[in-house]
């Protein structure tokens, strides 16, 4: 558009210039000698006649005949162009024609017949002797009144058709090159093609359509690392599974040979049993996590008191190495949500510091408010973890190999259970290594003020 109008611009000034540019004396003389010519053979009445079919001799033009009596001879009032003309006009006669002034018929014999070329505006002189100033004015000095004019209307119709096709196949090209782009990466998806990537070509552009294929890339990413989680888990999960069926096997086969001790080998399968049951309610808990269809029951609770009581559970367990859980501070805050959830997440954590921990060391639990809520820092003084794995160890079935195994107890989906059971309420967990050694979680919870 910008383009259709500052043509269509500067092809009216080039066609209004040489329109409008041209001598006044070379344009006027045509329309004055036909009106002479008329005035000369029909009189008054026959220029009546003669200005009434032709007062518009051009698009842009309006032509007037001035009387003895300073008024058109029709009886029409004058526009502001014709009445300024007709006061120079009449200055210029003042000037030409005053006392000392230069009478122009000493600049050569008169012109013959009843034209008077040589003023300001021609006159033509009727048989009577009277003389009337022919007035060819322009009707519309502004730019925009010479766009009527034809020879401007079709050369701006031409550029704007030009300049539309052009532009518009030019838009067209830089418009539906990344939709074609972004459309074949779509049918790549589909067709289980991950890899697919669209926005390369398109780092310089900011528009919507490149703010959309960086999307569609990112979410490619995602599709490809969701699909490599789950393919990572149902393998965890075989795996997981396997191990204790295999032992289940084992006791059963030394229960089936003579002299077997049946008693021993039932209290085996018993723990296996026990062991694959835990294992298939916590992955049911982190599907239903993962899970938007199927929402849990939500309420307003303090959590106090549920801190308070994991707290006293794990140093129930922790008394047997000696391991004590101290409490630091208070939320003084209610959470709106699942209260078994949080709890459960809480005990993971925590039991795990226990776990860990050395003989004869403590546990803190610090709670505190923060911008976003509560947070829970729960630190402990074991081995800690390799820098490589704090992010991992949120992955289900995931295991720091050094400390951290399937002997020490604890299948590695706690943590993943925690970290989802956080997002669900709208919170975070992140795991770090202390300054002075051991090893902490820190769990963000919003939360509100206790109702009074």
């Amino acid at each position: 558009m910008t383009l259709i109008v500052g043509g269509s611009i500067a092809i009216t000034f080039t066609i209004a210039a040489r329109e409008y540019g041209a001598p006044e004396l070379q344009r006027r003389p045509s329309t004055a000698i036909q009106a002479s010519e008329v005035l000369a053979h029909g009189g008054l009445a026959a220029l009546k006649t003669w200005l009434s079919a032709n007062r518009n001799p051009s698009p842009d033009r309006d032509l007037f005949i001035i009387g003895p009596d300073g008024a058109d001879i029709l009886g029409r009032r004058l526009s502001a162009n014709a009445a300024r003309h007709l006061e120079y006009v009449n200055r210029d006669e003042l000037v030409n024609r005053g006392p000392g002034g230069p009478d122009l018929r000493s600049f050569g014999p008169p012109p013959p017949g009843n034209f008077r070329p040589s003023r300001a505006a021609p006159q033509i002189v009727g048989a009577d002797g009277s003389a009337y100033t022919v007035l060819l004015v322009s009707r519309r000095p502004s730019i925009f009144g010479a766009l009527s004019l034809p020879a401007i209307s079709l050369t701006i119709l031409c550029i704007a058709l030009v300049v539309s096709a052009l532009t518009s196949w030019w838009l067209a090209q830089h418009l539906s090159a990344p939709i074609r782009r972004i459309q074949a990466g779509a049918r790549a998806l589909a067709s289980e093609n991950l890899d697919v990537r669209v926005s390369a070509g398109l780092e310089g552009r900011k528009d919507e359509l490149a703010v959309l294929a960086r999307d569609f890339d990112a979410m490619a990413d995602q599709l490809r690392a969701n699909r490599g989680a789950i393919t990572q888990l149902l393998r965890d999960i075989s795996h997981e599974l396997r191990s204790p069926l295999a032992r289940m096997r084992v006791a059963l086969g030394l229960a089936r040979q003579p002299p077997a001790d049946l008693s021993r080998q039932l209290d085996r399968l018993e723990r296996e049993i026990e062991r694959l049951d835990s294992l298939i309610s916590q992955v049911l808990k982190l599907a239903r996590l993962h899970g938007t269809d199927v929402p849990f029951a939500r309420e307003t609770f303090e959590l106090d008191e549920v801190i308070e009581e994991v707290v006293r559970d794990a140093n129930y367990e922790g008394a047997v190495k000696n391991c004590r859980v101290r409490l630091h501070g208070a939320a003084a805050a209610a959470v709106h949500g699942n209260r078994d959830l949080v709890r459960s997440a809480i005990e993971n954590v925590l039991r795990n510091a226990v776990r860990y921990s050395p003989q004869d060391t403590p546990v803190d639990v610090s709670v505190a408010r923060a911008e976003s809520g509560v947070a829970i820092l729960i630190r402990d003084q074991g081995p800690g973890v390799p820098d490589r794995d704090l992010e991992r160890i949120f992955e289900p079935f995931y295991r720091v190999a050094e400390s951290r195994d399937r002997d020490t107890g604890g299948e590695g989906i706690g943590l993943a259970i925690t970290a989802q059971v956080m997002k669900a309420h709208g919170g975070s967990a992140k795991a770090a290594n202390g300054e002075q050694g051991g090893f902490e979680v820190r769990l963000n919870l919003p939360a509100g003020p206790l109702a009074a």
